[in-house]
């Protein structure tokens, strides 16, 4: 009792093969093999489509110029600063093609925000797209990396005028023109396990990012699981049964953690969406007739409540997936009207366990309002309470998880590495419970649990109510520190663009006291929103759609220092 174990073995995993040597020069079990003349990736830009062979070539060339020309050697880091791109993958194992680290940064990220990173890291040569170019040349000179050593992606007619570094285009033409000069080295049985293929920075959701170190292993190990899981493979289920088949297209963003998209795309094709703008991502659905959906809530939020949604066909999605952040049951449903023909559902991973550790399964149709669905093979899980006794069926306490997919640490950070993992597990940081089922709830980050008058708060259970008042369509709740309760839950809200219209109009205080009421009516006293309420263009998230209530915490403070004490009182 205490412990969860997945139901389904893992079938054997191999420990001796880098990241492409598993995806393009390998056989699986548990993987399908790609039919002739289906494409992989599309460029939803230009329309463009690449094969499984042109794949293959493109890394081969790129590895072979990044040896020749940049002089990348094993256990070298490569900085990737670039939004979503059809070459992502392909500069991802062609690094990895040279026994070399990828250290994936956010795109939106500023110049002090990149040097840390490079620093962190210790990036030697930079990717950069042509929109991310100026933050990456000034933080590269900042960072003492020459400009020869930052490859550009993107169109190089806008690349900015003093641009003296490679373009990628040109660097693959390079390289395939030419005799491979590098030797592609074979792993040791069980070096996989130990070799670098990524540094990955935590969400930064309460703090300063960190180098999450994940080894070749665990992303194998993570796409077998899922392969498993999902039975991509199983030819004993009937066609409609199968989530994934050849013809299915799927839509999203393509990074390290995108292993669904990983896990699936020998069968799926799927389209690459540089920049996110609803109207054109609805545009995109129709035009390439997308099955499936890997999405953030946001996302899911957009689908169900923005007025466009109506204005589009999209009967043809069949699969919704959400991940990132916990989902409420109201906004689950509302998104089940939205998509009516599709299954929904859940699933639950993080950087350091990458990255799929539960997801909804194929014997249901729409997953289990609330629940992040069951643990995927190879997984063990425990409900931890606060006095580190095991939590039994339904009690609440961390989630803390083992798997064969679980990072190495945190890169150059010992003190962090020993509190998060500990004896082969990882301690989550996420409160949760797992029922009599086996079914895994979320209920929020353990630090982010609000205490008003010595109850808890789950601000994502606020969230998800607040979604379902008609003039919101985005909210975060943080705690303000008051003096009598401990802390009050302040809500930031996105307003709908009609609410946002009526409340420049004089509405604002009016709009406030209706959402206000709207949380009163149906949450306990001590979860009213005593904190107040205030209007955001947008709710800041990272690049994995996870809230960074530590940005609206501060900004908390300093309404809080300018108000005074709050005088709502419970």
């Amino acid at each position: 009792m205490g412990e969860y174990v997945a139901e389904e073995n893992l079938p054997y995993i191999p420990d001796d093969l880098t990241l492409p040597q598993f995806i393009l020069d390998s056989s699986h079990p548990t993987r399908p093999i790609r039919r002739h003349g289906i494409s992989w990736f599309v460029d939803d830009t230009t329309g463009s489509q690449i094969g499984f062979e042109e794949v293959r070539s493109r890394v081969f060339g790129l590895a072979n110029a990044l040896y020749t020309k940049l002089n990348i050697r094993e256990n070298d880091v490569v900085c990737l600063f670039s939004q979503n791109d059809v070459d992502y993958p392909i500069i991802m194992w062609a690094v990895h093609r040279l026994g070399a680290v990828v250290a994936t940064v956010n795109p939106a990220s500023n110049v002090a925000e990149l040097a840390y990173h490079i620093s962190v890291s210790g990036s030697t040569s930079i990717f950069a797209h042509t929109d991310t170019l100026p933050t990456a040349m000034t933080a590269a000179k900042q960072s003492g990396i020459r400009s020869d050593r930052i490859i550009l992606l993107g169109a190089p007619e806008r690349a900015a005028p003093n641009f003296s570094g490679h373009d990628l285009h040109n660097l693959i033409g390079y390289g395939l023109s030419h005799k491979a000069n590098f030797a592609e080295r074979r792993l040791e049985p069980g070096e996989a396990r130990k070799k670098v293929a990524f540094l990955v920075f935590s969400s930064g959701t309460t703090g300063k990012p960190k180098a999450v170190a994940i080894p070749h292993y665990a992303i194998v190990a993570n796409i077998i699981q899922l392969s498993t899981f999902l039975k991509v493979n199983d030819e004993s289920l009937s066609l409609e049964k199968r989530r994934f088949r050849p013809g299915h297209v799927g839509l999203g963003r393509l990074s390290i953690l995108s292993i669904s998209m990983l896990t699936t795309n020998l069968k799926l094709t799927v389209v690459i969406v540089p920049k996110f703008n609803f109207v054109r991502f609805l545009e995109s659905v129709v035009r390439y007739q997308v099955t499936h959906l890997m999405v953030v809530p946001p996302i899911a939020i957009l689908l169900a409540k923005h007025p466009a949604t109506k204005n589009y066909d999209i009967s043809h999605i069949r699969y919704l997936l959400c991940g990132a952040a916990p989902v409420s049951a109201e906004l689950q449903e509302q998104v089940v009207k939205a998509l009516p023909n599709a299954e929904i559902g859940q699933a639950y991973g993080m950087t350091e366990t990458c990255t799929v550790i539960s997801m909804f399964p194929i014997s249901q149709r729409i997953g289990t309002p609330g629940s992040a669905g069951v643990l995927i093979p190879g997984v063990r899980g425990r409900i931890v309470k606060p006095d580190g006794t095991l939590a039994r069926p339904g009690e609440l306490g961390e989630f803390y998880v083992t798997a064969p997919s679980l990072a190495l640490g945190y890169y150059n950070n010992e003190k962090a590495t020993q509190e998060t993992f500990i004896d082969g597990w990882v301690r989550t940081g996420d409160e949760g419970l797992l029922n009599d089922k086996g079914e895994l709830f979320i209920l929020d980050r353990v630090k982010e649990i609000l205490k008003v008058r010595a109850f808890q708060v789950a601000p994502a259970e606020l969230e998800g109510h607040l979604l379902q008042h008609p003039d919101v369509v985005d909210a975060c709740v943080v705690g303000i520190p008051d003096e009598f309760s401990g802390e009050l839950p302040l809500a930031f809200v996105v307003l709908s663009a009609d609410a946002a219209k009526r409340a420049a109009s004089g509405d604002a205080e009016k709009i406030k006291s209706s959402i206000f009421k709207h949380v009163a009516d149906n949450k306990a006293k001590y979860k009213h929103l005593h904190g107040g309420v205030e209007f955001m263009d947008a709710i800041p998230k990272n690049p994995s759609g996870k809230l960074l209530r530590r940005i609206l915490r501060d900004i908390a403070k300093e309404l809080k220092s300018k108000r005074g004490q709050f005088p709502a009182k419970l």
